[in-house]
């Protein structure tokens, strides 16, 4: 009898399964770790434990990163140059004789020297350098994640929600709904994706909220495809049936029995979307139709630093790049690992 019962054991799980084969996939485990320190990072600055003074001038203009050492800046040098040039010889004559206004310039004169006096001095090096207004590039980097990361977040649960209900309701109905169903989509996908982005972007105008509604409902199409053909295959299969036997409702046949023996499909294409909206949101803040003027993203730090480059400040393009590099990167060949996890043919 317990012989029998230990021949039988229970089996585990997809989850479990999968959980065990990414485990022993180490470059799996590897872009797991970067992109949960990635997220970590995010949340802290979203609390504001870290980054928070990302707009402070700390430096003086254009600082150089702290490992270069500290370097001529050419701009102060300039306007230092101006300054001394344009400064007039000493009169010796009293002005108060002939300008009766003399005596409220000295006192001007004064409160200036007493606010110059008490300036916090500005470093003449950065841990990654500064931008043109002093202000930290790590910290920016750190900062412009943030948004870059809640937009592909968001945008992606969005466009995968609207895919996975349009998908549900073409693949298990059929019939009317689905031909209405697939004549919107053959609409939609009629015009170019990135000019559908932009003709939205210029309509509805900037702002975090836009770009992640704008990236959400253009990006629904993919996934939408692939649902519509798993609904269309489960839902002729014998469990779909049994529960329909029961009483189970078209509702409960969808989303209870049919949904979780497809969620490893859009758990993929979910982490898919992720990727592709985080640079869909650099490209359109590199553009001006991203993030509004008063926040940061990776895109505007871009846009910022190709005007750097001229003048040989190259750090803000390197740190805003290698951050978007590394974690794009992560989370492709994450998305991977997690395909050949998922997949039931693998487990077997």
């Amino acid at each position: 009898m317990n012989a029998h019962a230990e021949t039988f054991q229970k089996s585990p799980g997809l989850w479990r399964l999968a959980w065990r084969r990414l485990l022993r996939d180490r470059l799996g485990m590897v872009c797991l770790a970067v992109v949960a320190a990635f997220l970590l990072v995010t949340l802290a600055s979203w609390a504001g434990l870290v980054a928070g003074g990302w707009n402070q001038e700390v430096g003086v203009s254009y600082a150089s990163p702290t490992f270069l050492g500290p370097q001529e800046n050419l701009e102060a040098a300039s306007s230092q140059a101006l300054a001394g040039g344009a400064a007039a010889p000493p009169v010796a004559a009293d002005l108060r004789a002939i300008d009766p206004l003399a005596d409220i310039y000295d006192e001007l004169e004064a409160r200036t020297r007493a606010i110059k006096s008490t300036e916090t001095p500005k470093a003449e090096t950065l841990p990654f350098g500064g931008d043109k207004w002093g202000r930290d590039v790590l910290a920016k980097t750190i900062k412009g994640g943030e948004a870059s990361i809640f937009v592909g977040f968001a945008a992606a649960l969005l466009a995968v929600l609207l895919g996975t209900v349009l998908g549900a309701l073409a693949g298990y109905f059929g019939g009317r709904i689905n031909d209405l169903l697939e004549w919107f989509y053959n609409v939609f996908t009629s015009v170019p994706y990135i000019l559908l982005i932009l003709a939205f972007a210029a309509v509805l105008g900037k702002g975090l909220t836009t770009v992640i509604m704008i990236l959400g409902v253009t990006g629904w199409t993919g996934i939408y495809r692939l649902v519509r053909a798993e609904y269309l295959k489960h839902a002729a299969r014998d469990y779909v049936r049994a529960a329909e036997a029961i009483g189970a409702s078209d509702a409960r046949r969808m989303f209870i029995h049919i949904l979780p023996n497809i969620s490893h499909v859009i758990l993929i294409q979910l982490s898919q979307y992720v990727v592709q909206f985080i640079k869909a949101e650099v490209i359109l803040s590199f553009l001006g139709f991203g993030v509004p003027v008063e926040m940061v993203s990776w895109g505007t730090m871009l846009a910022e630093a190709q005007n750097e480059l001229v003048i040989g400040k190259w750090w803000q393009l390197t740190a805003a790049g290698a951050a978007m590099a590394v974690l794009v990167t992560a989370f492709s060949l994450l998305t991977d690992a997690l395909r050949d996890a998922l997949d039931p043919k693998l487990n077997a």
